[in-house]
């Protein structure tokens, strides 16, 4: 404790970390900022273009079918890591035995290089010579459901999102594994006394009793997905055309394929203020969640004291 209160140990400690923050990601940031002003090839010298680079981001089509891709890829990965993920916890929470061979086995996937996954689901897809994906499909009887996965402009988007959703399901299953057992028993054992159902006592208890929990794995999913780059562009780098082109994919090609680094940087810092800005909206939504769940609670709490009155009055 002595340590704590001394300030010059505290600052001794905090400043390795916050050097390291400011260098890895704040300095970063802020080069980006001052690069979107700027055109510059890489080589001669910078030039000031104020907000040209912006003004060119609002006239691009690609930008805007990026821009698309990228909430389709979204909406894909969060529901599946944290749908499924939430699910398989749930599950593991009945299973008495082998729960810790089983997370193990599905936390795997968390740990495998982004290389070998992206190589993995490109033979799952593949047609020559023919993937696991079509073979399982021909040998249901749904031949005329195969089709070039990854060249087919109609399922490329979710041919490349469905990888990055499934290499994180285990960690998120890990963390809500974690949050529900770490629950207290006695408060679902009373419900289930009171004769609640298990769905009941998921829905209406043991999930609003994490939604700490839910906040820090939607922002964790929903800022991984924002930033989603290395499976897609291994799998067809943005293509066919444009068909799976992310705001990331994007952003590396103008800066690092053509060359652009001021409207990379541009592009850079439009991902940076679209993840703040969706953190900000789920972070309101959660607490507009808490003051309803709050005035619930004073009203049931209302009822019940009148209630306990009235019958009070009434044995009077």
């Amino acid at each position: 404790m002595g340590v704590l209160r001394d300030k010059k140990a505290f600052f001794v400690f905090l400043i390795p970390g916050l050097l390291f923050y400011l260098l890895s990601v704040f300095y970063p940031i802020t080069e980006s900022l001052r690069l979107s002003f700027m055109k510059w090839n890489g080589i001669t010298p910078q030039q000031f273009v104020g907000l040209e680079n912006y003004t060119r981001l609002f006239q691009d089509p690609v930008f805007y079918k990026a821009l698309i891709n990228n909430l389709i890829y979204l909406v894909i990965v969060v529901v599946i890591q944290l749908s499924i993920g939430l699910l398989f916890a749930v599950l593991l929470t009945y299973l008495k035995k082998r729960a810790n061979l089983v997370k193990t086995l599905y936390y795997v996937p968390c740990i495998v290089t982004t290389v070998a996954i992206g190589q993995l689901f490109r033979s799952i897809y593949s047609t020559q010579p023919e993937g696991l994906l079509n073979q399982i499909l021909s040998g249901i009887g749904l031949e005329s459901v195969a089709t070039s996965w990854l060249t087919n402009l109609n399922t490329v988007l979710g041919a490349v999102s469905i990888p990055e959703g499934w290499r994180f399901i285990g960690m998120y299953m890990v963390i809500f594994y974690a949050a529900l057992v770490s629950l207290d028993e006695s408060v679902y054992e009373a419900a289930k006394i009171d004769g609640a159902t298990e769905l009941q006592i998921l829905f209406k208890i043991k999930i609003p009793m994490i939604k700490d929990i839910l906040l820090l794995t939607f922002t964790m999913c929903l800022t991984g997905a924002l930033r989603g780059f290395d499976i897609p562009y291994l799998l067809t780098n943005g293509g066919p055309g444009n068909a799976s082109e992310l705001m990331s994919t994007y952003m590396y090609k103008q800066a690092f394929t053509n060359n652009q680094y001021g409207y990379g940087s541009a592009l850079a810092v439009f991902i940076i203020i679209e993840s703040v800005l969706i953190i900000f909206i789920l972070r309101k939504i959660f607490e507009n969640y808490d003051v309803k769940a709050q005035k619930r609670a004073a009203k049931q709490a209302l009822e019940l004291s009148t209630r306990k009155k009235s019958t009070k009055g009434g044995l009077v």
